[in-house]
């Protein structure tokens, strides 16, 4: 039974737009069904006739959009109680077809509510536990029923599980055993396994209890299998288990579910199933394996903010390994020579292997970062890739003193500056795709790159010729080889390699040379005024652009702690750029979403501010994700009225520089954004190469050239009239 809702003078207008209705709905729905002589009015309700199916609520009713059909249907306690009623049919196609019913409706917050209050949670896991059992013995001759059974039972938890409104503690061991149960099967059926290991993870995040007894149900041993299979989705869930597991894993414990994950070869699975699969890497799993790269690369956390303890002689025996490979020396007996004279050669080997302190060089790994993470890297060196160790430091003390390139420190810096490029310590990044597949090719991969780098470092420090003043320049051409040969995302070690000698010094010079000419700036006083007069007009075209790019529009995610289940909502700013529309989505977006399919809008004229970072009011929650620095630098608000706010966290660095300087200059505000300065650089450098064009090889004067002499007579003017 449908009704339109611009009928029935049930609407006030403005603009043509359904801003609010006159009446109660709780009138509006007696008038419609004394209309069609039903009587009962409160047993029914409106619901949206689109595919989302939601009730209409006094909390909603405004957000429905001009002309939008409405069906007439059972309210949602009725339909709650039904379905309630219904799921426990002892007929398998009655119980089969009220669960997908319920499956479906859960989406809707204002039906679970209901639902919850009849207390279906309970039902449903009582279900799970014990009441398919039954059908468990049937499941030979009816397992695709079987299948479906549970699939739409778990599927109906999961989304109600969703809204919120009930906490996570509550769940029982034996539900806990029984979904681990699902997940540790070889033989299940897809959507089963799937929606199983999405309730585990959402145990494991949303409660530290149940991350206890999630952990005791399931193990490593029982999740690897799944990544062998070829379902992407199934894979990127059971990453998510192990990475939720990982993550909520007290201190202690990493280290040891780290060798777990080792023995049972989780990486080399990965790399096999997953990264080298001929199947594309969707955005999902690209964050999930982001995500284990970080966590795996935070193990090293404790070991860089560890320091070194002079008096510790099993410390000491470390460093002293370190000389006696270099220098291929025994232990010298207690009685060998004077003390004297053992410390005189012990100062000079330390001094040959680049230590800043060549008398106790224990004392160069009392700095964090990165402590102790510096000698476990040397000795990785020295023991794995001896032949180079010993080259480099041969090689080095066979030079003058002010041109050797001292190992030690060497060392120690660039430990510091890996732990820094690859975030060793900080909390995985929400929106965070970057992973890098070499870093799967190898059990001790950190420690791998550690050992190309350094040699890169003795090669770009050779190629420099430089001297012990010219350290800090030496590292920031290495940091700039590392990264340049990082974006390219090598896919193996070796490729690492490779990419970096073709970064050699002299290449980066020429990059550098191409890079300044490409942004070359004239200093002379002609061409700054040149460019003062362009400036308003490049700023300008910047402002056109952004604005563009705000009508088209942007999809945000909506934070949640179950990640894969986000919900979207989408945002665009109105051609004349005088409204911002915006509304929830089922989904991403493939294209552009039209204006009047967004239910809610912002006049640009109530905007009072633009805030971002940790001035959101987002961002002022607890939480680890919320206070996570990559979020942070993604997120911003809009404020309007005295206390009303619209919250963004943008999907990325472009898009909230697109939406920040947009905003901004909306408000008649300054565009103070990187990507700003960036565009403005190019544009410009850009429209002054353009209009000197017919200037090139031609010297430009700092003064105008001087006014010449008035003439005695100006009898050589030709008089047209």
């Amino acid at each position: 039974m449908l009704a339109t809702v611009a009928q029935r003078g049930w609407s006030s207008w403005e603009g043509g737009m359904l801003v609010a209705w006159k009446k109660p709905l709780s009138a509006i729905i007696k008038e419609v069904c004394e209309g069609w002589s039903l009587g009962n009015h409160e047993n029914f309700a409106l619901q949206n006739a689109d595919s989302t199916n939601f009730y209409i609520t006094e909390k909603n009713r405004n957000d429905i959009k001009n002309g939008s059909i409405l069906r007439l249907t059972t309210s949602p306690s009725q339909m709650a109680a039904q379905l309630h009623e219904r799921i426990q049919s002892s007929s398998m196609d009655a119980k089969l077809e009220a669960l997908k019913d319920l499956a479906n409706s859960s989406r809707d917050i204002t039906f679970a509510q209901e639902f919850i209050n009849l207390d279906g949670i309970s039902l449903l896991t009582q279900m799970v536990e014990s009441g398919t059992e039954r059908y468990q013995k049937l499941q030979k001759i009816m397992k695709p029923c079987f299948g479906d059974l549970l699939s739409f039972t778990l599927t109906a938890f999961v989304e109600l599980m969703d809204h919120g409104i009930v906490s996570w503690d509550t769940f029982s061991v034996a539900f806990i055993k029984k979904i681990a149960g699902y997940v540790s099967k070889s033989a299940m059926d897809m959507a089963v396994l799937q929606r199983s290991l999405a309730i585990l993870e959402s145990m494991v995040l949303n409660s530290q209890d149940l991350y206890q007894k999630v952990a005791q149900e399931i193990t490593i041993g029982q999740l690897i299998p799944h990544l062998q299979g070829t379902d992407q989705d199934i894979q990127t869930y059971t990453i998510a288990v192990i990475n939720a597991l990982f993550l909520k894993a007290p201190e202690d414990k990493r280290q040891e579910m780290a060798h777990i994950l080792a023995q049972k070869q989780l990486r080399s699975i990965i790399l096999s199933n997953v990264i080298r699969s001929p199947k594309p890497i969707n955005d999902e799993m690209a964050h999930q394996l982001y995500v284990l790269q970080v966590l795996t690369f935070n193990l090293l956390e404790d070991r860089m903010m560890t320091k070194m303890d002079p008096q510790d002689q099993a410390q000491r025996d470390i460093i002293f390994e370190l000389r006696r490979i270099a220098f291929d020396v025994e232990c010298e007996p207690n009685n060998s020579g004077s003390i004297e004279k053992r410390k005189s050669m012990y100062t000079r080997d330390y001094k040959k292997l680049g230590f800043i302190n060549h008398v106790n060089p224990a004392m160069d790994f009392t700095q964090i970062p990165p402590g102790m993470l510096a000698l476990d890297n040397m000795l990785y060196f020295a023991r794995h890739h001896q032949d180079a160790y010993i080259r480099i430091v041969l090689e080095n003390s066979s030079r003058e003193d002010k041109h050797e390139c001292p190992f030690g420190r060497s060392s120690i810096e660039l430990t510091k500056m890996l732990c820094e490029t690859l975030k060793v310590g900080e909390l995985p990044s929400e929106n965070g795709h970057d992973f890098h597949p070499m870093f799967f090719t190898h059990d001790r991969s950190f420690e791998e790159f550690f050992c190309i780098c350094i040699q890169l470092l003795n090669k770009t420090w050779k190629e420099m010729r430089a001297t012990s003043e010219d350290f800090n320049k030496v590292m920031q051409v290495v940091r700039e080889q590392i990264m340049r040969a990082l974006t390219q995302k090598p896919n193996s070690l070796d490729q690492l390699k490779s990419r970096l000698q073709n970064l050699s010094y002299t290449e980066i010079l020429k990059i550098r040379q191409s890079e300044r000419m490409n942004q070359e700036d004239f200093q002379s006083r002609p061409i700054l005024e040149l460019r003062e007069k362009i400036q308003p007009e490049i700023m300008e075209l910047i402002k056109q652009q952004r604005l563009n790019r705000l009508c088209d529009g942007t999809c945000f995610r909506k934070i949640s702690s179950r990640r894969r289940q986000d919900k979207f909502w989408y945002c665009r700013l109105s051609p004349n750029h005088k409204v911002l529309h915006y509304g929830d989505l089922e989904e991403s977006p493939q294209g552009e979403v039209p204006h009047d399919s967004l239910q809610e809008k912002l006049p640009v004229a109530d905007i009072k501010v633009v805030v971002t970072g940790k001035d959101c009011p987002h961002m002022k929650e607890k939480g680890a994700l919320k206070q996570n620095k990559e979020v942070l630098e993604l997120a911003f608000s809009v404020l309007y009225e005295s206390d009303e706010y619209l919250n963004f966290i943008a999907p990325d660095k472009h898009e909230y520089c697109v939406w920040t300087d947009g905003l901004n200059a909306l408000l008649g505000k300054e565009m103070t954004s990187d990507f700003t300065k960036s565009d403005m650089d190019t544009l410009l450098s850009m429209e002054m190469k353009l209009r000197l064009l017919d200037l090139e090889n031609i010297q430009i004067p700092e003064a105008p050239p001087p006014i010449p002499k008035e003439p005695s007579n100006y009898d050589f003017v030709y008089d047209c009239n």
